[in-house]
């Protein structure tokens, strides 16, 4: 089992992340591949069943296979657990409840409030950015100024992905432009405070803290109004991504 099978899922379905991947020194892209190939992994199990108690059963495994490797137990043979466990060895536990807040996409509950969606984001876009941002090198006194991108990055990615989610019972359970107008200016103040506090992060860590094409330009037209999150996708051309992505590479510059 090699780093190719993590390479292919990942640049196939996070094109985003994949391409910032790219940007990091090279000793450190097999954690991160491995940790976004696992990322995958873990949010796709929920819907690998109907039935919620099936459903949970799938995630459960990741758990237990993640909770082994944290006590020093190899996994068995597997295109994404054995790269990890040869990127991140017994730390690997430490992802273990990543997986956990996937809990909540078995039972298949929509959020009420934006306070719950807020939460939910920082258990699993916050704990992804902030593992990956601490294996390039951020310090632990720049774990709020982490916290924050994250936070505004995955509530960016959550209301991108709100069409997708409504159906599925994992948006809100009544759609109402206000929650939505409520995430993005939670999203937008969050980025903001990420950039003013950016100088405790070493330059290693910006693959790790990208937030995404056209964040900014998103998030504005969704505090205006201008975008109904709930019906209305928002795609990333092809363009867009590549020329972001170029940004990252040539300045570094992670923060909005």
């Amino acid at each position: 089992m090699t780093l190719d099978a993590c390479t292919e899922l990942v640049r196939s379905q996070d094109p985003e992340r994949f391409g910032a991947v790219l940007v990091a020194d090279p000793q450190d892209r097999p954690a991160l591949m491995t940790l976004y190939a696992l990322n995958l992994e873990i949010a796709r199990a929920p819907f690998q069943s109907a039935e919620p108690m099936l459903a949970e059963m799938r995630l459960q495994w990741w758990i237990d296979r993640l909770a082994e490797m944290g006590q020093g137990k190899a996994p068995p043979l597997h295109d994404v657990l054995t790269p990890l466990w040869q990127a991140w060895g017994d730390e690997a536990g430490r992802i273990a409840p990543l997986a956990e807040a996937r809990r909540r996409d078995c039972a298949r509950e929509p959020f009420s409030r934006p306070e719950e969606v807020v939460a939910y984001v920082n258990d699993t876009a916050g704990r992804l950015m902030g593992l990956a941002a601490e294996r390039l090198g951020a310090p632990a006194e720049a774990r709020s100024v982490v916290a924050d991108q994250a936070l505004g990055a995955g509530l960016t990615a959550w209301l991108r992905a709100l069409p997708r989610l409504q159906p599925l019972r994992l948006g809100f359970d009544t759609p109402r432009p206000q929650d939505a107008i409520i995430l993005a200016g939670i999203a937008r103040d969050a980025l903001h405070r990420a950039a003013g506090s950016r100088r405790v992060l070493p330059k290693r860590a910006a693959a790790a803290l990208y937030p995404g094409p056209r964040v900014p330009q998103f998030l504005a037209a969704v505090l205006r109004n201008d975008i109904n999150c709930f019906s209305e996708p928002s795609g990333i051309t092809p363009f867009q991504r590549r020329a972001s992505l170029a940004r990252l590479a040539l300045t570094g510059r992670w923060w909005r």
